[in-house]
């Protein structure tokens, strides 16, 4: 099993997520992956300042406001989003998050197309917390065929190494 399998797999068992950066005015990759974890029976938390509800459910401004401490967090926001937010992670002791990047693991490949900060990475690492510097959940959680197409062709490409 490769190190992103191992680390997909750790982040997928558990069962309360966070997902940073959901959007109510327009369709986004991370709307798609908070419904992908609300229909595989996971407890999904909406993030975002700007709205205080996000398809029926309260929707929290940051992770502190949530009213119970989620497994993992997933973010699709801006690199200066996540150091927030891994902050925030440190703080609550939350052990796994996941940066999301259009590119697989590679961000510097479309540097405006990533969630990922090396600060945020290396301050993961530095308390312990498990960390996915990129690609996608919607590659590994029941991939539609795009998603499916994007983990294969950056698998070949080498763009799935942490």
């Amino acid at each position: 099993m490769s190190e992103i399998d191992s680390l997909v797999k750790t982040f997928l068992a558990q069962k309360k997520i966070a997902v940073v950066g959901v959007s109510d005015q327009r369709d986004t990759g991370c709307n798609l992956a908070y419904d992908r974890f609300k229909s595989a029976g996971y407890t999904v938390f909406p993030v975002n300042p700007r709205i205080s509800q996000f398809k029926g459910e309260p929707c929290y401004p940051d992770l502190k406001s949530m009213p119970e401490k989620p497994e993992a967090v997933f973010i699709l926001a801006g690199p200066k989003v996540t150091d927030l937010i891994v902050q925030q992670c440190v703080e609550l002791g939350i052990k796994h998050v996941w940066m999301h990047c259009m590119m697989g693991t590679k961000p510097g490949l479309m540097p405006t197309a990533t969630s990922v900060s090396a600060e945020a990475v290396r301050v993961c690492r530095a308390n312990n917390i498990s960390v996915i510097p990129g690609s996608c959940p919607n590659q590994f959680l029941n991939p539609d065929f795009g998603h499916g197409l994007m983990r294969g062709l950056w698998g070949l490409l080498g763009n799935l190494k942490v």
